[in-house]
């Protein structure tokens, strides 16, 4: 359940298509840069069906080049960590603390790389959702926003979809978790991952996703777990 709950809120990011370059997406306002990064991601997307319908993988591709570049995947990997990376500031062996570092450091690139998978993996079950976008969110003297949406298609109940930005220190905007029907899947993943972070430690859960993160590209079905 949770895995179609995703699927469909970054379908939100990409259900209203125009055409825009990627150098326009702007960054300082919250509210547009959701808007354009879903109409250049979309468009992408419908452009090269042809390649996607022979190679699925590809969408690996349209992920890194329209999608990544305004998720804050660190700040991300970071949340799902939670109180792991704070067992740092207490530990006094020099070694055991950079070797520490370098575990967090190397769990950030697996993330990053779980998302590229798991967005390309969504993007094989977009089924032309229809999705209406809220009135512009005040943004001025904020350094988080909730941008919501809804989610409407034929015969199903509508689906409210928020998504979380937060400027960084050079004023830009970048979405770090999706909001669906209440659920931050952000928590859900750390849920999901605290267990074993804390039994078995973060090299562990690393290899666990980037295992994830290399099995191909395909239909991932209802798994909460994918």
């Amino acid at each position: 359940m949770l895995q179609k709950i995703f699927a469909v809120a970054v379908f939100s990011m990409l259900a209203c298509v125009h055409s825009v370059n990627a150098a326009d997406v702007k960054l300082t306002d919250p509210n547009k840069m959701v808007r354009q990064v879903s109409d250049n991601t979309f468009a992408r997307i419908t452009k090269d069906q042809p390649i996607i319908v022979d190679n699925n993988e590809y969408l690996r591709v349209i992920v890194e080049e329209e999608l990544m570049p305004y998720i804050d995947y660190k700040y991300a990997a970071l949340r799902v960590l939670g109180s792991e990376v704070s067992k740092i500031r207490a530990l006094t062996d020099e070694a055991e603390k950079a070797q520490a570092i370098k575990d967090i450091q190397r769990f950030i690139a697996v993330f990053r790389d779980y998302l590229v998978a798991t967005y390309a993996g969504v993007f094989t079950q977009y089924t032309n959702q229809h999705v209406e976008f809220a009135p512009p969110q005040p943004f001025k003297g904020k350094d988080v926003v909730v941008i919501k949406t809804t989610i409407v298609e034929n015969g199903k109940p509508d689906i409210r979809i928020d998504f979380k930005v937060r400027q960084d220190r050079d004023g830009n905007w970048r979405a770090y978790d999706m909001i669906a029907e209440g659920i931050s899947l952000l928590d859900a993943k750390q849920s999901e991952l605290q267990g074993m972070l804390r039994q078995q430690g973060i090299a562990h859960v690393s290899d666990l996703l980037e295992q994830k993160s290399q099995l191909p590209v395909q239909f991932r079905g209802n798994s909460a777990n994918d």
